[in-house]
């Protein structure tokens, strides 16, 4: 059983010991009473450790030590060793408890709580990230993103997704310019499609994903196939200036 790794470590983890501390106490228990040369075999610990062990072990009342030649060591009752080891557990909670409650009392503390009051948004997890399914809602919520964008404007699509994205852009595209916004639109080669883009910049891009970016701020994922059914369409838009920044920057970095 003294062998046995994981005893060993739930043993280090209960009692709150070492594992040299662990192997030398289990050794004693095993005997009852035992010389520091004898322990040392028993339990591998090297001679050099044995020594500083057992003087830890005792004063953590773990063991006590029997003056004569040569000194022995007798092992303590676990029973009395565990409610040792729980008082002194429930010791160190109560000084712990009793430093956590002075930090309320101490100016770093009132600043930190001014820092909540006055620097800290909280944040509608519901305001800033929803699902929409259904083809005609997801074409309306994107429709709605183009006409909000003030600086600029992302469209990534796939194949299958090109021509149905530029009917989308279809109305807001001639104003782009006007506006100032920066368009533009990722998409595999094609001719045809390609050149109903009015002032968006087309570049040639394989894109296995389609998503919208709006000036860097809202996004749009499409996250079902293209075998799906137009009424289970299922896309996911997120509000959040950090995590648009995030993808926009792990996108064109893909480009390169």
């Amino acid at each position: 059983m003294l062998q046995d790794k994981q005893f060993l470590l739930d043993l280090r983890k209960h009692f709150r010991l070492n594992i040299y501390e662990v192997k030398i106490w289990t050794a004693l228990l095993s005997r009852g009473i035992a010389s520091a040369g004898e322990l040392a075999d028993i339990s591998g610990v090297p001679r050099s450790r044995c020594y500083d062990v057992l003087e830890s072990l005792e004063k953590k009342g773990f063991i006590i030590m029997k003056i004569g030649k040569p000194i022995k060591y007798l092992a303590v009752n676990p029973d009395a060793i565990l409610e040792r080891v729980k008082k002194n557990i429930k010791e160190e909670a109560d000084e712990l408890t009793t430093q956590f409650e002075s930090i309320k009392e101490t100016d770093e503390f009132k600043e930190m709580e001014l820092l909540h009051k006055t620097g800290v948004k909280h944040i509608d997890v519901s305001s800033i990230s929803k699902s929409i399914v259904g083809r005609t809602d997801v074409n309306r919520h994107i429709k709605d993103m183009i006409s909000k964008a003030k600086s600029s404007v992302v469209i990534v699509v796939n194949q299958e997704n090109m021509e149905r994205k530029i009917k989308l852009l279809k109305n807001f595209m001639p104003n782009f310019a006007k506006k100032g916004i920066k368009a533009r639109f990722y998409a595999p080669q094609n001719k045809i499609i390609i050149k109903k883009l009015i002032n968006v910049e087309h570049v040639e891009y394989d894109a296995n994903s389609s998503f919208v970016s709006i000036d860097g701020k809202e996004m749009l994922f499409m996250v079902s196939n293209k075998d799906v059914a137009p009424d289970y369409e299922v896309a996911i838009w997120i509000n959040s200036p950090f995590f648009v920044n995030a993808v926009n920057v792990l996108f064109e970095g893909s480009l390169r």
